[in-house]
């Protein structure tokens, strides 16, 4: 069964251990977002610092967890024109995170440029659909159609050379056919299963949830994700720790069942 996840620094557990678990800490606190981090422990692969906690603390942010030995998503979803976003994606590499994100929306000369900047010091994720938008949400900016326009723009992002795509899992199967095996698929939107068992879910969701198009860990799994980026079920449950863990468990026992 293949897997591309992609880690530069320290592996500790072979590929079908790996935990493919991204914490988001979004949170503008950066005692809270170490204290996250640390409670998930190993049940998570990589944490996310995103607009909160940069805003907030900037690159001591990353420093902060890294000096932790976390790994290091940056969604910061670059979008400008191509000289800013160059700029942005090589300090971005100088910070030693895994992954970068841009707006593939930016177009080719900015994913170029992005992608060129990092230098294969980062991985470029490109972002495709955002999770919280639904139909109406996309028809309302001039768009329509989630999983042809996510396609589209993946198709955009590898020609430019992006390392990565962001996707809901409900579009993770179309660009995983699209992508080579080594482009890892980073899927946010990710949501406990059905405390009834169903492979569906939670119908309860989590206060304040806005995202539009989700699925379970082993759904997304199944559809080719290598990460699954997960905030509001871990870091607002009473026991994080153990919320991580469930979801790490769904999705490493989706991974060792070969696909038919």
């Amino acid at each position: 069964m293949r897997s591309s996840i992609v880690f530069r620094r320290g592996d500790e557990h072979p590929a079908p251990t790996r935990s493919p678990v991204v914490l988001a800490l979004d949170t503008d606190d950066l005692d809270q977002a170490l204290d996250w981090a640390e409670r998930a422990g190993p049940a998570i692969g990589m944490v996310k610092v995103g607009l909160e906690l940069f805003c907030a603390h900037g690159d001591r942010a990353v420093r902060a967890l890294t000096d932790e030995g976390h790994r290091v998503m940056l969604d910061l979803k670059l979008h400008d024109i191509p000289a800013t976003v160059a700029r942005a994606a090589r300090a971005a590499a100088d910070l030693e995170v895994e992954l970068v994100t841009v707006h593939a929306l930016g177009g080719p000369a900015m994913l170029a440029a992005a992608v060129t900047a990092a230098s294969d010091r980062s991985a470029v994720a490109a972002v495709t659909v955002l999770t919280s938008h639904d139909e109406a949400e996309l028809g309302a900016i001039g768009l329509a159609g989630a999983p042809a326009l996510a396609e589209r723009l993946a198709r955009l992002a590898l020609d430019a050379g992006c390392q990565a795509l962001v996707c809901s899992p409900r579009e993770a199967s179309s660009l995983r056919a699209l992508a080579s095996p080594d482009v890892q698929l980073v899927c946010p939107g990710v949501r406990p299963r059905s405390s009834a068992g169903a492979d569906t879910p939670d119908p309860r969701g989590v206060v304040g949830d806005d995202q539009a198009r989700v699925a379970t860990p082993a759904e997304a799994v199944r559809a080719g994700a290598d990460w699954l980026v997960v905030g509001r079920p871990i870091t607002r449950a009473a026991d994080p720790a153990a919320a991580a863990r469930a979801l790490r468990d769904q999705a490493l026992a989706a991974r060792a069942v070969p696909p038919r």
